[in-house]
């Protein structure tokens, strides 16, 4: 495969992913997604204030957005894919509480061992459409 093939590739990919991300990001924006997502939150990690769940929850609305945009940026795609592999790392543990939560949560609570795969997957993708 040529380099300019491949090159289309990745931005095919790096625009779709970006989509994803950003259609993600302003979802958190919504009252209703914003609570289930807060309620997400493992409570070990729950704070009051600045740190409280629907701050975190806009926070990562803030942070995916921003990453969907930076894939678009060439002089940032490197620097926005490695922040959303680490977003994603950072945001697990509350789809793996979720997880444990099947009746809480309903078909957001996806089973933990296709939600890791899936996030590892995603994560492959990413690395792969800005190398």
């Amino acid at each position: 495969m040529s380099s300019d093939v491949i090159d289309g590739l990745q931005l095919v990919l790096r625009v779709l992913l970006a989509l994803v991300f950003i259609g993600a990001g302003i979802t958190h924006f919504q009252p209703a997604v914003q609570r289930t997502m807060a309620a997400m939150i493992p409570p070990r990690l729950r704070r009051s204030g600045v740190a409280s769940p629907v701050n975190l929850v806009l926070f990562t609305g803030v942070c995916e957005i921003a990453g969907g945009l930076g894939l678009l940026y060439p002089p940032t795609m490197v620097l926005a894919a490695g922040a959303l592999v680490i977003f994603l790392a950072a945001v697990f543990p509350a789809n793996a509480y979720a997880a444990r939560h099947p009746k809480r949560f309903g078909r957001v609570a996806i089973p933990f061992v296709p939600r890791l795969i899936a996030q590892l997957v995603l994560m492959a993708l990413i690395v792969v459409a800005v190398l």
